[in-house]
């Protein structure tokens, strides 16, 4: 479920191809885009007895643990692209501003969130030509959890 007005348009990151974009402002710690209609979850070690390029593999994303969604008809949340410094924190399937952002942002994300433990993306970061390699699932769970609590704090103080 995609929350804010958006459209997809190509990137602003180069070899990004499309990107995600918000149509209208949003505020730090509001959420843009929660899990839905999720019909299809399989653990990693399913995952993984198929090629790297079958449509089941590049279709998904780490939920939690060693689960991961499947969403093969590509839905417009897979052009949200990757960044190192990313301006949106993915959460247990849950994607939320991390700053204040004006309409027209290209929403970014940390793949390194959404890929399994030890991964690699079979592009490298466009921005730093680093690698992007998924990160444990207690890392991942760990950081993201404190950033949203973050998030969360501030949006009540504000």
């Amino acid at each position: 479920m995609i929350l804010p007005r958006y459209h997809i348009a190509v990137s602003q990151i180069p070899d990004a191809g499309q990107g995600f974009f918000i149509d209208e402002p949003l505020a730090r710690g509001r959420v843009l885009i929660a899990p839905d209609n999720i019909h299809t979850v399989w653990p990693e070690s399913k995952l993984r007895t198929y090629a790297a390029d079958a449509i089941e593999v590049e279709s998904s994303v780490r939920w939690f643990e060693d689960q991961f969604s499947l969403t093969p008809e590509w839905s417009d949340e897979c052009f949200v692209n990757h960044s190192f410094t990313p301006n949106a924190l993915w959460h247990l399937g849950f994607i939320f501003a991390r700053a204040d952002l004006p309409a027209g942002s290209e929403i970014t994300m940390d793949y390194r969130y959404v890929i399994g433990s030890g991964e690699q993306m079979p592009f490298v970061d466009s921005q730093t030509g680093r690698a992007i390699v998924g990160l444990p699932w207690q890392q991942v769970l760990r950081d993201s959890a404190r950033a949203v609590a973050e998030l969360m704090c501030s949006s009540v103080q504000a």
